[in-house]
Order: structure tokens, then C-alpha cells, then sequence
């Protein structure tokens, strides 16, 4: 405690663990930046949603680039890591699709929209930005072609392109769903697109199949 005028007594700020007040000062900036996109944003502005001096916020980043490159990662392994864990939560094709359709509608519909800063960034064209967004494109894929190679027998690049459908339609799908509304009720939207991508994924025979390692003909 410290004095005050008129022998009043004021609380020193609280002194968070480092690992504490980062997460403070990037949930701020998390707030700034999808309200306000990267250009409009200032460290001013994140600094005050903190609660913080723009000292203590240059001490744990040094620049805006470096916040927002942080947050970045943050979500970019998150959307990856909820694809991934779809593929391993059951040995069930069929829930397997559900499952990696559901991860990109819950992203897409976080409360906290955290998918514009990876989808709708206003600073794609800086090459460190677009390098992690299409990390997210690249690391979705490889979780998905993992799968549909272990259970087809196909051919690596075979399996990846289906994985760039399968993964493509559902971030599609999910943009499309979001920024048009929600006309459809989630649940419904989720099952529509898992249906579609099924349909077309299931033709592919498990391994151990007479057609195992390779594609079905066309026409």
C-alpha cells in the first residue's frame, strides 16, 4: 500500500507471472485487432484494454508485429490441432468427417472471432502473416491425408489432394455458413457438409479392398 493525499492508501498494481500477464496483454490484443484490423489497431489502445503502462506491453512484445504474429500462432495451431484430433477421436470414417467439419464451423463461430485474424487478415501480403495462414491450409491437409492413406492404401499424393477437398469444402462451407448469416442452424449446416463430403469420400475402398491404392474410375 502507498500513501495518498488526505492520508488516503492506494493498492499497488498487481504484479502478474510473465506467463500470466502475457496472456493478458494478448487478449487484449486479440479484442483490438478483430474489432479494428491490424492497420487500424494501436498499442495505445491494446495497452489501455489491458490495464497496462505501454511499458510493461513493450517489454513482452516488442513491436505490434510481433502481438499479432503471436496471436497468429496461437490460432493457426489451434484450427490444426482441432482437424488432428478429429482424425484420432475414432477409428470411424464417417465420424471422422463429422468431427473435422465440426472443428472448422466451431472455429469459425468462436465468440471470440478469432478466425478473422487468420481468414480476413488486412495484412496477408506480409510474407511472415501468409506463411502461417498457409500453414493452417498445409497442416489440416497433412492431418487429414495421414488418415485417408493409413486406411485406403493410397498413394501420398493421392491422399493429399483428397485431404485438400476434404479440408477446402469445410473452411469453405464454414466462410460461407458465417458470413451469410447463419441462416442455417449450425447442427443442420455441420451435417449438410459432412453428408456431401462423405458421400464422395466413402467411394474410396479401406485397405485390404480390391481397389486398395487406387482411384476410382471416373465417367
Amino acid at each position: 500500500m502507498t500513501a495518498a493525499s488526505g492520508g488516503q492508501q492506494t493498492a499497488r498494481p498487481t504484479r502478474l507471472p510473465r506467463s500470466a500477464r502475457r496472456k493478458q496483454l494478448l487478449a487484449a490484443a486479440q479484442q483490438i485487432f478483430v474489432a479494428h484490423g491490424y492497420h487500424a489497431a494501436a498499442m495505445d489502445d491494446i495497452a489501455e484494454r489491458a490495464g497496462v503502462s505501454k511499458p510493461v506491453l513493450y517489454q513482452h512484445f516488442p513491436g505490434k508485429l510481433e502481438l499479432y504474429l503471436a496471436l497468429l500462432d496461437t490460432h493457426c495451431d489451434a484450427i490444426i490441432a482441432k482437424v488432428r484430433g478429429a482424425m484420432l477421436a475414432s477409428p470411424d470414417n464417417k465420424d471422422r468427417v463429422k468431427g473435422a467439419v465440426r472443428a472448422y464451423f466451431d472455429f469459425m463461430d468462436h465468440e471470440s472471432e478469432a478466425f478473422r485474424l487468420v481468414f480476413e487478415s488486412d495484412l496477408r501480403n506480409d510474407p511472415q502473416v501468409r506463411q502461417r495462414v498457409e500453414r493452417v491450409e498445409q497442416g489440416c491437409i497433412a492431418a487429414v491425408t495421414d488418415t485417408i492413406i493409413s486406411d485406403t492404401g493410397l498413394r501420398p499424393d493421392q491422399a493429399e489432394l483428397l485431404a485438400s477437398g476434404l479440408a477446402g469444402a469445410a473452411g469453405q462451407a464454414a466462410q460461407f455458413w458465417l458470413a451469410n448469416g447463419r441462416r442455417t442452424p449450425k447442427a443442420e449446416a455441420e451435417a449438410l457438409v459432412a453428408a456431401l463430403i462423405w458421400r464422395g469420400i466413402a467411394s474410396f475402398p479401406l485397405q485390404g479392398g480390391s481397389t486398395a491404392g487406387t482411384a476410382p474410375e471416373i465417367g
